[in-house]
């Protein structure tokens, strides 16, 4: 089959750097990478991935959250594991 449709998109500089790095690390080019995800899309009839709308109290938790408000820091995961069972 012949590859000659053309996707032109717009995405911010850090977010492309910082995906091609991953993408890199998989072996795989942004071409491939978008040639997989159309793949996937017409397999499954969709997106590969579940695409929700939160609720509104997860809304108001990432809220808090992004504030800095009612969140707290741990040094391992272990750490916050143990926090689970206070």
């Amino acid at each position: 089959m012949s590859k000659s449709a053309f996707i032109h998109a717009r995405i911010e500089p850090e977010a492309k750097v910082a995906a091609e790095r991953i993408l890199n690390q998989l072996g795989l080019s942004p071409t491939e990478a978008i040639r997989l995800f159309y793949r996937q899309i017409t397999l499954r009839q969709g997106l590969p991935f579940s695409v929700n709308i939160p609720n509104e109290l997860t809304q108001k938790t990432l809220a808090s959250s992004r504030l800095g408000k009612e969140t707290e820091m741990f040094d391992s995961l272990d750490e916050m594991f143990e926090s689970w069972e206070r």
